[in-house]
């Protein structure tokens, strides 16, 4: 079983960037697929991005395709989403998601463990 410990969160203006990190401990990490996922106050919980094992493959939902970008280092266990020109719409809480078994699902109900959370806002 993977516990996940997201960090990075913070406040910033439009335009600007931030980077989140998601330390796993437990299971060996280069055995999950790792996502990140994003909630809006009153919205649903909703994909950002995923990795495969080794990092080769990605997946990202569509508006922040080109702004954003997935990596992991395996052998620190972490995986980070970089978010460059960042916009008010992605202000949310962030998560860190995994699953063992392979695919890089979009749907949250894939994922059977999940960190804590770290907000995210993005200022006008």
């Amino acid at each position: 079983q993977a516990t996940l410990v997201e960090s990075g969160g913070g406040l910033v203006q439009a335009g600007g960037s931030l980077r989140l990190s998601c330390a796993a401990s437990g299971r060996t990490f280069r055995t999950y697929i790792a996502a990140w996922f994003r909630q809006a106050p009153g919205k649903d919980r909703e994909f950002v991005a995923a990795i495969s094992y080794s990092g080769v493959s990605t997946n990202y939902e569509d508006s922040v395709k080109g702004r954003f970008t997935i990596s992991r280092d395996n052998a620190k266990n972490t995986v980070y989403l970089q978010m460059n020109s960042l916009k008010p719409e992605d202000t949310a809480v962030y998560y860190c998601a995994a699953r063992l078994s392979s695919g890089l699902l979009t749907g949250a109900y894939d994922y059977p463990y999940w960190g804590q959370g770290t907000q995210v806002t993005v200022s006008s």
